[in-house]
């Protein structure tokens, strides 16, 4: 099956084959050896030229833990979070921080809207209450696109810590994380790492988590000091996912072979592929080309036309494509180009969904 969603996404044989991999015990050296490697391997990817600022903390569960994670662990006593939320994953965010009743009013926009920087000041000028703020990289509730550097920058120069939840950018999307002063950058195995589900991270700078040991402990398993301080010894204070790290460790040999920067062109060369059919097809995309990612399209359902059916079509033909989200469910569907992907592939969805379309579109 060929999956067209953001998450999980189709691997590559040599990350299926690592799950395979002998039995390992995570309290031995070859895990500790496994750990560190991986570790290494995701700064050398996404802080090149800052490694020694940075460091990785992994975490056995979705990307959802480490937004979690790196949101709860960020806060010292009496202060709160902003959230900037444009989308479903947005008001995630905003849900954990409220969840904990540590936020002050959301910075809230209309899902295919960019939030404005000067707005931000302006927020945060009247709220010195807030310490971190927190935003979504790639929303993809429509396929949107933040302005990471602009609104972190804004952050910084007002003494604030910037969260960026990069579940679904990191790996398709240029991002600089040492320049604007990302405190912490929460990522997964899947999505546009190409690994498979059950490991997700943190990127933090190590001033910041130095300043984290001294917050309060908000959660048991979700508390980064907690995993930060066992991995420098080589361990985990949990029993984590070993096989799934093993297929991590070898998604992430992939994505340095392949090399960052190449991985983004790969995906932006596959959703201009997507782009160009479904324009000639008629479909009407939700977001404006300028504000669109390179690894996912959300388009309008046409008339008549339900997901369901659409979607049932497409999965007869061995393709898996993604309903809307939140407000937008039953209104859009959306199209991921994320994963071990070829170009044939995405050729072959292309001819399946217009063959999809005709047959749904057939009235009774």
């Amino acid at each position: 099956m060929i999956l067209l969603s953001s998450g999980p996404v189709n691997v590559s044989a040599r990350v299926r084959a690592a799950l395979q991999r002998p039995d390992l015990c995570h309290r031995e050296s070859e895990f500790a050896d496994l750990l560190q490697g991986i570790r290494r391997k995701l700064v050398q990817a996404f802080v090149p030229g800052a490694e020694a600022d940075y460091t990785a903390v992994l975490l056995t569960g979705s990307g959802s833990a480490a937004v979690e994670a790196a949101v709860l662990s960020s806060l010292p006593n009496g202060k709160r979070a902003l959230v900037i939320n444009n989308g479903v994953y947005g008001e995630r965010l905003a849900s954990i921080v409220g969840v904990h009743r540590l936020g002050v009013a959301e910075f809230k926009l209309d899902w295919r809207t960019r939030p404005d920087p000067e707005k931000l000041r302006l927020a945060l000028r009247q709220h010195p209450e807030v310490h971190v703020v927190a935003m979504v990289h790639h929303e993809t509730t429509t396929g949107l696109i933040n302005p990471v550097k602009e609104m972190a920058e804004v952050a910084d120069s007002l003494n604030r810590v910037f969260v960026l939840d990069s579940v679904s950018g990191l790996g398709g999307e240029e991002l600089d994380v040492a320049g604007p002063h990302l405190y912490m950058v929460a990522g997964t195995a899947h999505n546009c790492l190409q690994g498979v589900p059950g490991v997700s991270f943190v990127l933090v700078r190590k001033g910041f988590m130095e300043r984290m040991k001294a917050y309060p402990k908000r959660s048991w398993y979700l508390h980064l000091p907690h995993y930060y301080e066992d991995a420098e010894k080589g361990s985990s204070p949990v029993t984590p996912a070993v096989q799934v790290f093993h297929a991590f460790d070898e998604a992430l040999n992939e994505l340095l072979e392949e090399g960052v920067a190449a991985r983004i062109q790969r995906y932006r060369n596959a959703s201009a592929m997507i782009r160009k059919k479904m324009d000639a097809l008629g479909m009407k995309p939700v977001l404006p080309a300028e504000l669109q990612s390179n690894s996912l399209t959300a388009y309008h359902l046409p008339d008549g036309v339900t997901y369901q059916a659409l979607h049932d079509k497409l999965k007869e033909q061995g393709y898996i494509i993604y309903p809307g989200q939140g407000l937008l469910d039953g209104k859009i569907f959306r199209v991921a180009n994320m994963g071990a992907l070829t170009e044939q592939q995405i050729e072959g969805f292309l001819a399946a969904f217009q063959k999809a379309l005709e047959l749904v579109a057939i009235k009774p």
